[in-house]
């Protein structure tokens, strides 16, 4: 039984098929890679998942159960959690209440909530920060701050959306590390990224796609060398 598996999903936006056919399974406790060039269906993968956009043919299964067709807060429940990659917290309430927010999934009584929220805001190194406005933070403590709360849903599988985008050096270095530690800790990534940089250092394997389908499967150094993913990055004029 997969852990997680993609299987022939289809979505359409008017005639166009923004995501046909796509199909990938991914292994409890590894990071994949979700790759392609700019508007070739990465984030509706994501938004399919998590049962925010509906599909039109296919399913997706976790943990040998079907969550295609169920609602986001229901497949947030049993284990799925995402970030986004425009990250909008709730501006006007702190880093902790931010946090105590999502920690509510799972944790009703208040103390509960807080306390995990703490730990989350802890491991994920933002505590000097607990206190703080959300708006008041710079991109990477945001961005931080995006994966912290879908951490206090604590799942098993949370999927990552560009969260590197807009980093400096040393803030890419930072956020390696926290996928790292994340992967660590025993929740299975999928991660969506186009910096080359974080997926080649981060991934188990990868899943290439363009025009909505998958271009090629493997290993790190498999996926980057192949003809088809090199066509869809540089053209069909490149030569290595």
């Amino acid at each position: 039984m997969a852990f997680f598996k993609v299987q022939g999903i289809v979505k359409f936006f008017g005639g166009l098929a923004a995501v046909n056919g796509v199909s990938f399974e991914v292994k409890e406790g590894e990071i994949c890679g979700l790759i392609g060039p700019n508007g070739s269906g990465k984030t509706t993968i994501f938004n399919l998942i998590n049962g925010y956009f509906a599909l039109a043919k296919g399913e997706i299964q976790f943990q040998g159960e079907k969550i295609s067709g169920l609602k986001t807060h229901q497949i947030c429940q049993r284990g799925v959690g995402r970030t986004f990659q425009v990250v909008k917290p709730l501006k006007r309430m702190t880093v902790l209440d931010n946090v105590i927010a999502s920690a509510f999934l799972r944790h009703h009584p208040r103390s509960d909530a807080v306390k995990l929220a703490e730990e989350t805001i802890e491991f994920c190194g933002l505590t000097h920060y607990k206190d703080k406005i959300a708006k008041s933070l710079p991109i990477a403590s945001r961005k931080r701050l995006e994966i912290t709360r879908a951490l206090a849903t604590q799942p098993k599988l949370i999927l990552l959306d560009e969260t590197a985008a807009g980093l400096n050096p040393h803030e890419l270095e930072e956020a390696i590390r926290l996928i790292k530690k994340i992967r660590d800790s025993g929740i299975t990534i999928i991660i969506v990224e186009h910096i080359m940089k974080v997926i080649m250092t981060i991934s188990d394997h990868i899943v290439a796609i363009n025009h909505g389908m998958v271009i090629a499967k493997g290993t790190p150094a498999e996926v980057v060398s192949n003809p088809e993913v090199i066509k869809a990055y540089f053209g069909e004029d490149y030569r290595a």
